[in-house]
């Protein structure tokens, strides 16, 4: 726990019992409590923190020979798509991992090539055979800084993907037109690098500003909508989409990885030394709650069901949920940093440096 002394304690297996669950006990006031053979569930009276540990249910470990730096899953839960630093963007089966689509030579530092929706947006594809497959980009986002030789770091989709937002290292948050491969506007000029993005429908009793003129007629589904931005220079920053005007900043403890919305009131984010910002976007002055699990960078949030996944730096990888009164940890990426985490229904997704995409069933929550 956060300002106390480290507990340690360890687990030993005694043995298997006959349907080959094995028999753990632990010490030094750590209790072990349902085990299974993809699970086990420690616990600390002492100090009231549980956690159940799950191990993955299927490793993917051909996909990708390199780091993977992004992944997403289809709507349908029958597709991922991932991109590594081999240079190669695949897309796969999600039940097997066999792959369908290979590309080669994109730069993996963007998230663009990522986005699983906005791929569908901005790829045209045209089955030739049963088994090739040809992509064709008609979509290049360039009116990011090429001075600087900047990079994309996040992109964002508006409602059904008419609109697309892009973040950068450059300082800016951008509008493009999917249609017309085109530039709306300058969103936010933040003079610091922006490394996450998400967008969301904002509370009805927020004051999002008022354009200073009339939004392009290319422009679809941004009223009503809030931008949040995380920062490089420790500000996770609140920005009207269809205004282009500031409606919270708030100072973090280290630079902002990531972010994303809970509902349309409560929204998430990740710093560099390993907090969880949970704020209520009517009043940013104090968060709700902090959560510090490791010194680990926050790498990705995701929300899931009434709670949300985290991944970090370190190779931890958790979910917290409202109902449960454990934490889950996702296990087995030890200590190589976990980028990503995509979900479907209730398998999760996650990818790692270590080049391995992990597939956990979460069936018993």
């Amino acid at each position: 726990p956060p300002g106390k002394p480290t507990l340690y304690g360890s687990v030993t297996r005694r043995g298997l019992s006959s349907d080959g669950v094995p028999d753990i006990v632990a010490s030094e006031g750590f209790v072990v409590g349902e085990v299974t053979k993809k699970s086990i569930l420690i616990s600390c009276p002492h100090e009231n923190v549980s956690t159940k540990f799950l191990a993955p249910y299927t490793s993917f470990c051909r996909i990708h020979q390199k780091s993977i730096t992004c992944l997403d899953i289809s709507s349908g839960g029958g597709l991922g798509v991932s991109t590594s630093t081999d240079g190669t963007m695949k897309i796969w089966q999600a039940a097997n991992g066999e792959i369908r689509v290979r590309a080669s030579g994109l730069d993996v530092l963007s998230q663009l090539v990522c986005v699983w929706l906005l791929s569908l947006g901005t790829v045209a594809w045209s089955q030739e055979s049963s088994s090739a497959w040809e992509i064709r980009c008609f979509l290049c986002l360039y009116e990011h800084s090429l001075w600087f030789r900047t990079g994309i770091l996040d992109t964002a989709i508006v409602d059904r993907g008419r609109n697309v937002l892009s973040c950068s290292r450059d300082g800016t948050a951008r509008l493009w037109d999917c249609g017309k491969s085109a530039c709306l506007g300058l969103v936010a000029d933040c003079a610091s690098p922006i490394n996450g993005m998400a967008v969301g429908t904002a509370d009805s009793s927020l004051n999002l500003g008022t354009p200073e003129k009339p939004p392009s007629e290319r422009e679809v589904g941004t009223e009503g909508k809030i931008l949040l931005l995380a920062r490089e220079d420790k500000k996770l920053q609140g920005v009207g989409l269809q205004s282009r005007q500031p409606v919270f900043l708030f100072v973090g403890s280290d630079a902002f990885n990531c972010c994303t919305f809970l509902s349309s009131t409560y929204i998430l984010a990740g710093t560099q030394d390993g907090n969880i910002y949970q704020l209520d976007v009517r009043n940013t002055n104090a968060p709700i709650q902090v959560i510090h699990r490791s010194g680990a960078p926050v790498l990705s949030l995701l929300p899931y069901r009434d709670g949300f996944i985290a991944s970090q730096g370190d190779g931890t990888c958790f979910i917290v949920q409202q109902d449960l009164d454990y934490v889950l940890d996702l296990t087995e990426a030890d200590c190589d940093p976990v980028y990503k985490v995509a979900s479907w229904e209730k398998e999760i997704y996650t990818c790692c440096r270590d080049g391995i995409v992990r597939r956990y069933q979460l069936s018993d929550l």
